[in-house]
């Protein structure tokens, strides 16, 4: 009963919002050139589920996929199968960058990140296509459905950490999360001072993994840790080239 009840609130989430409209779309070429292996792509959803999602973690971001490269050598360019996602109905799949076009985008990268890591980032994710959605989460996020529910701020994150947590389920930032944990790569560790000091400027500081469960798409974009890259800027953006409209003059 749950388990449809899950389902139908997944397709009900899954549908996207009326007059939705992206202010900064970036060109898929230029994103294609600008990507590499192990990059974090965030997307500001234009469907139901994005607004409890953007509310409780005060972000613009509610989605995150992570760029892994045409992994199946299709050769199809912007339609090979890119990223790997945690979709709300299909679980964890492929998907081409194409998907989002039309979409506000942010790239996040690992910085640091060595090349041996990076493969094993992409691979704990390939390996997981095909793993189902934590469908109990749907419904914990269903309640927050209300324009303003009343929800205080510290307990916010807690309450997308509220699914079943079965390894053989996904959310689409607790798998990212994961697949950086299996290479030990920090997103927002939790920090102590060593030897039971207390944290203060200049004390030796010590990282604890962080719960995967405990991740959100914002949470890659304030990480210290990745690197945000605007696309356009990254291609040679010059804004002389621009084509402006006529405007009256001041």
């Amino acid at each position: 009963m749950l388990r449809r009840l899950g389902f139908w609130l997944a397709c009900y989430l899954d549908r996207p919002i009326r007059h939705y409209e992206p202010l900064a779309a970036v060109s898929l070429d230029c994103l294609t050139a600008v990507l590499r292996p192990a990059d974090v792509l965030l997307v500001e959803g234009k469907c139901r589920v994005s607004t409890p999602i953007k509310y409780l973690t005060q972000s613009t971001w509610s989605h995150a996929a992570l760029f892994v490269g045409d992994f199946r050598g299709t050769g199809c360019g912007l339609d090979a199968p890119t990223l790997i996602e945690a979709d709300l109905q299909h679980g964890v799949r492929a998907v081409s960058l194409s998907y989002y076009a039309g979409h506000n985008l942010r790239i996040c990268r690992p910085a640091g990140l060595t090349e041996a890591d990076g493969g094993h980032v992409c691979r704990y994710a390939i390996e997981r296509l095909g793993l189902e959605y934590d469908l109990k989460n749907v419904i914990d996020l269903a309640r927050y459905l209300l324009p303003v529910p009343p929800v205080p701020v510290y307990w916010r994150r807690q309450l997308l950490a509220l699914g079943s947590g079965s390894p053989t389920r996904a959310i689409c930032s607790t798998l990212i999360a994961q697949a950086f944990q299996s290479v030990r790569y920090p997103i927002l560790p939790q920090v102590e001072a060593a030897d039971g000091q207390r944290l203060t400027q200049g004390a030796r500081e010590v990282l604890h993994v962080r719960h995967h469960s405990l991740f959100t798409p914002r949470d890659f974009d304030i990480s210290p840790y990745f690197q945000i890259l605007k696309p356009e800027v990254e291609c040679g953006f010059d804004y002389h080239e621009l084509i402006w409209g006529r405007t009256a003059t001041v």
